[in-house]
């Protein structure tokens, strides 16, 4: 049922519309002036929006204003309702970006013509703004993958080749090492593209509840291997297992152990990479009510309150003053993965001196008993 906002201060003029849009299989909603009618439309969404002209404290076109500027009202068919007839106030109208005018009073006839074909054509619109995003999200799934990972194997592979053909040989050192860069830079590559394609596809899920709900299948995973897993890798990888402390609890959590890994690895990945050799970082999870609650503490350079509010894809901070690697998409990755399955991520840290990373997942209906484990991986 299509639904259909009246703004407008004549009682009368309401009564009437509501009850022949209600006899028409309309849902009429009704607003008596237009800053009740603006957080009316907030509030429930309106198919179509029919908006008197002349109204005290805020007249149509200030309505339409605001609405055209709204995130998700900018698009909401919008017809003026108006007993005036000047040409320069029709015009104003239009240019403001109203669909169409109707006369007051106008005929029942009449007023179903219109609200039918601005109802269709903004149907179609959106069709076909669901298959533009249904075609770019297949490139961004299907294509791009493909042809960012061929040339990347195939760089792998050759390194691989090249580290056996030069076994044995004099300059066997010299090559490898160059094999070594050449290795590590492919890696680097690839988990640069892993995580744009993802980001790129987390995007659109935000857009698109249907594409949403094709990423959030129930899933259930018991947390305690995952994180233990990660946090010993990387550890191992920057060097710093000795600064690892790990303390954590064990429940079903209502959450894939692929997003996990990857929720963890991006968060432990920036606690090591901002953090100096020799001082702790510190992974904790708890149980509490239906929520499981993971902390990671760092001590190292932190972030700002502006920054850490700014915190988004492609935002990295201080660059110009500190040699790091990637583009910032890790944190803005965790976010979107967290907020997908009700869980959030949060920050708090003290610039040069602790930051703390807190995650909040649902477990999962029906918990196992938690174990209290200590682990040192």
């Amino acid at each position: 049922m299509k639904r259909i906002l009246v703004i407008d201060d004549d009682p009368l003029v309401r009564e009437s519309l509501h009850d022949v849009l209600e006899s028409y299989g309309f849902a009429a909603l009704t607003a008596n002036n237009g800053r009740t009618g603006l957080q009316l439309a907030a509030e429930k969404q309106p198919d179509l929006i029919l908006c008197d002209v002349q109204m005290p404290e805020l007249d149509g076109y200030a309505v339409l204003q605001a609405l055209r500027a709204h995130p998700t009202l900018n698009t909401t068919p919008f017809v003026f309702l108006t007993a005036r007839s000047d040409y320069s106030d029709l015009r104003q109208g239009m240019n403001l970006g109203a669909d169409d005018y109707l006369p007051k009073p106008c005929g029942v006839d009449e007023l179903l013509v219109v609200l039918n074909n601005r109802l269709q054509k903004h149907d179609v619109l959106q069709a076909q703004s669901r298959q533009q995003l249904d075609s770019l999200r297949s490139n961004i799934a299907l294509s791009l993958p493909h042809e960012f990972r061929t040339p990347l194997a195939g760089i792998l592979t050759s390194v691989e080749l090249l580290r056996l053909v030069v076994d044995g040989s004099e300059n066997a050192t010299e090559v490898i090492e160059i094999a070594d860069t050449i290795q590590t830079a492919a890696q680097r590559l690839h988990r640069l593209i892993q995580n744009f394609l993802l980001y790129s596809k987390l995007e659109v899920a935000v857009r698109d509840p249907a594409y949403k709900l094709s990423l959030t299948d129930e899933m259930v995973c018991e947390p305690l291997y995952t994180i233990t897993t990660v946090t010993a890798t990387l550890a191992a990888q920057y060097q710093r297992s000795a600064d690892l402390q790990v303390a954590l609890q064990n429940t079903p959590i209502a959450f894939s152990h692929f997003d996990l890994e990857k929720v963890m690895t991006e968060v432990l990945d920036n606690a090591f990479k901002f953090s100096m050799p020799q001082t702790p970082v510190t992974v904790t999870s708890e149980i509490q009510a239906d929520h499981y609650h993971i902390q990671v503490i760092n001590h190292g350079r932190g972030m700002t309150a502006d920054q850490i509010a700014h915190l988004g894809g492609y935002m990295q901070f201080n660059r110009h003053l500190y040699e790091q690697q990637g583009v910032g998409l890790g944190l803005a990755i965790a976010q979107r993965l967290l907020e997908l399955r009700e869980g959030r991520l949060t920050i708090e840290s003290i610039p040069n001196h602790t930051t703390t990373v807190s995650i909040v997942l649902p477990c999962a209906i029906e918990p196992i008993a938690a174990l209290d484990l200590d682990t040192q991986p």
